[in-house]
């Protein structure tokens, strides 16, 4: 089955090729477009996006080369698969920024909980503040048809609980993500993030919080971010561990 949707609103600033696979990595993404479905022909969809040849077929190659199409000679482009891909927490910032949801496509949240706990020696240092002082403590699991995404926490500064108690609640927060939040209440915003992404295998609390079997051999990706205010203060430091199978993906324009 031939798939021809319309085009994304022409207030995209992506260039014409991105703004054209970004439309079918979405619709690839939410299950919209199955493995198995093609999608136009590059002539059509030159013509339905008012671009020339080489651009739709400069789309359809990022699209293959991100695994999620594949050309088949005298047939078509065939969608096959969706992307397990996993966000960043300065990613998940961005969207927020957007959107008011660090939802990514195809992913809804569960499990918050929140609270204002001892810190742990690691996320004392991190935060510069003394092992056992109280930090808040925020987290969730980020799902979608595939599973668990991730499993993601944000430790806060302990005085951000005095102007927004919400914090410190096992509620989802509502109007975006805590930095959101207090960049609203404080006027203190992200200036600087500081992302680190390592791997290791899955310790026996990493396999609790991904909801996989003990004993289970398995690597996971570890994505941290720093969240910076103007002065150099941290405002919030994430951790984000990645489901075993998920991956990193990027692009950019080079020019």
């Amino acid at each position: 089955m031939e798939a021809n949707m319309p085009g994304p609103p022409r207030a995209d600033n992506r260039p014409p090729y991105a703004r054209i696979a970004g439309h079918y990595r979405d619709l690839i993404s939410s299950g919209k477009l199955s493995p198995g479905n093609l999608l136009p022909s590059i002539k059509a969809l030159a013509d339905e996006w008012k671009v020339s040849t080489a651009t739709a077929d400069r789309a359809m190659r990022l699209l293959r080369e991100e695994k999620l199409v594949r050309g088949i000679p005298g047939v078509g482009t065939e969608v096959v698969g969706r992307p397990v891909s996993l966000s960043s927490g300065s990613e998940r910032h961005d969207r927020s920024s957007k959107t008011k949801s660090s939802w990514g496509v195809g992913e809804q949240s569960s499990g918050h909980t929140a609270g204002i706990v001892a810190a742990p020696e690691e996320i004392a240092n991190v935060l510069g503040i003394t092992r056992g002082d109280d930090v808040i403590r925020r987290s969730r699991v980020y799902r979608d048809s595939h599973g668990i995404v991730s499993h993601s926490t944000s430790w806060i500064p302990a005085e951000f609980a005095q102007v927004l108690p919400e914090l410190a609640e096992s509620e989802r927060l509502k109007g975006g993500l805590s930095l959101d939040l207090i960049a609203r209440a404080t006027g203190r915003r992200v200036a600087q993030r500081e992302d680190e992404e390592t791997a290791r295998i899955a310790t026996v609390q990493d396999l609790e919080l991904l909801e996989l079997e003990a004993g289970t051999v398995a690597a996971i990706l570890v994505l941290t971010a720093r969240f910076l205010d103007a002065d150099g203060e941290l405002l919030e430091y994430g951790v984000d561990l990645g489901a075993p199978g998920r991956t990193r993906r990027t692009t950019s324009e080079v020019r």
